[in-house]
């Protein structure tokens, strides 16, 4: 096979990574929890060339620069297990906007690893799969494997392992209400240190992680979501007070959260998480997801409403896009 296609699900992050302790390889300083969010995906193409040119395109456009530096990290690393240098091209698309906090890269990531893997032959465990996907972009390692999966840092290594099944999820529901922000957030990783929060956040983090252990077995949204919301606005502390003082929230995003807090008092089992973006993911269970959509819908400034499902791992799939 010189030619496979892989898609792969965007994660939410439950118990989140803030900074990474190696930069270049993307290792954290701790380990985080996430959950892939389907149907919304990543459709990724990719051929191994006898010659020629090496091609990159994601949403029809040519990949320069930056992005297309972090494509080659995943596929020299590939090239590197399979013994094979031949160039490529490469073919990515997404069926949901980018920087609005949906974590586009985590899994364009995860199906650039998986169907490089495939094409040059590599015959990997989702393990070292993970691994691979994480050089792209740290969160791509829990987009491997999918469902609620935690993103671990054991010594030099760090990788990706699943913890519950979607079908073991299946009363969860994620609303969506989009809000447009037209900036990448990748940068601020890099400036975790110069917030004076940092050290509390990495304090905090083993009971954060030692309380969404004990909530996941249960698999219900009323267990696990309001410590995915503790932990959004404590990383956002840290974001806030760094040293660019970035903040991703709008307007829209504030009202969002201040109506959910409202639903709860009527009684709605609801809460909101948000990455590092504009956008937040309203956690609830399925006899709820329409009023939390109806709830957020007029809000000025969000675009749209997403529905939402706790998604598998990447796969490969047989429709290619050329």
């Amino acid at each position: 096979m010189t030619k496979a296609s892989a898609i792969a699900y965007p994660i939410q992050g439950l118990v989140k990574y803030h900074g990474l302790r190696d930069p270049v390889r993307r290792i954290p300083f701790h380990d985080s929890i996430s959950l892939c969010t389907g149907p919304i995906h990543t459709h990724t193409t990719f051929e191994v060339l006898e010659d020629g040119p090496e091609r990159a395109a994601i949403d029809g456009k040519a990949t320069t620069g930056r992005p297309l530096e972090r494509v080659r990290v995943v596929v020299d690393a590939i090239r590197e297990k399979s013994g094979d240098s031949r160039p490529f091209r490469m073919e990515s698309r997404n069926d949901f906007p980018q920087y609005v906090g949906l974590g586009s890269s985590s899994s364009g990531f995860a199906a650039l690893a998986l169907a490089a893997a495939a094409a040059y032959g590599w015959k990997a465990t989702p393990q070292e799969l993970s691994e691979i996907a994480r050089l792209g972009a740290g969160s791509a390692s829990r987009a491997v494997t999918g469902g609620i999966s935690e993103w671990v840092v054991a010594g030099e290594r760090s990788y990706s392992r699943l913890l519950v099944g979607p079908d073991d999820l299946a009363d969860w529901r994620i609303v969506v209400p989009l809000v447009q922000h037209e900036e990448p957030t990748e940068n601020v990783h890099a400036e975790v240190l110069t917030s004076p929060f940092f050290e509390a956040r990495n304090a905090y983090i083993p009971s954060a992680l030692k309380a969404m252990h004990e909530a996941l077995p249960s698999g219900k949204v009323a267990a696990i979501a309001p410590i995915a919301e503790r932990d959004t606005l404590n990383l956002h502390a840290v974001t806030m007070t760094a040293a660019s003082g970035h903040i991703t929230w709008r307007p829209p995003t504030l009202e969002v959260m201040e109506r959910v807090r409202r639903m709860r008092r009527d009684g709605v089992p609801v809460w909101f998480s948000i990455d590092t973006g504009a956008t937040a993911y309203l956690n609830t269970d399925a006899a709820h997801e329409a009023q939390v959509a109806a709830a957020v819908g007029d809000i000025p400034g969000v675009a749209r409403i997403l529905h939402l499902r706790p998604a598998g791992p990447a796969h490969l799939v047989d429709r290619h896009l050329f």
